[in-house]
């Protein structure tokens, strides 16, 4: 790993809030396991962003990140790549700076757009369950 993505990560993990975009109440997808290896962390608040979930994991499930309950500092993406490029344009607009596009999130476009915006990313790199160290 780089030293420019390592420094990216420690900036993205140093304090929240957190949100998980895509988050899922499937215990075996991605983004289930991304949002519990926050709280296995006591990486706090984390909060969910499903639009068709209520609660995700025992924790409050939010529609968007405008709809949080105060703005997210950084955003783990993992939704199909369409998503993943409204979801820059969206946290942009919210002032969020931090992006970590888990593996297949990521797009030529949503990178070129956050590039454009001045975002910080994560992506094509290590995933935030080897990064922060998940336990099934």
């Amino acid at each position: 790993m780089s030293a420019d993505v390592a420094a990216r990560i420690q900036a993205f993990l140093e304090r929240g809030p957190w949100a998980v975009v895509g988050a899922s109440s499937a215990r075996a997808k991605y983004g289930n396991k991304v949002l519990r290896c926050y709280l296995q962390n006591g990486k706090a608040p984390v909060y969910p962003v499903n639009p068709r979930a209520l609660e995700i994991e025992g924790v409050r499930c939010y529609p968007s990140l405008a709809a949080l309950p105060e703005r997210a500092r950084a955003v783990s993406i993992i939704t199909p790549p369409a998503i993943t490029e409204a979801t820059v344009e969206e946290a942009a607009e919210l002032g969020i700076r931090h992006l970590w596009m888990q593996p297949g999130a990521e797009s030529r476009r949503a990178l070129a757009r956050a590039d454009e915006l001045g975002l910080e990313v994560i992506a094509g790199g290590p995933c935030l369950l080897v990064a922060l160290g998940y336990r099934e």
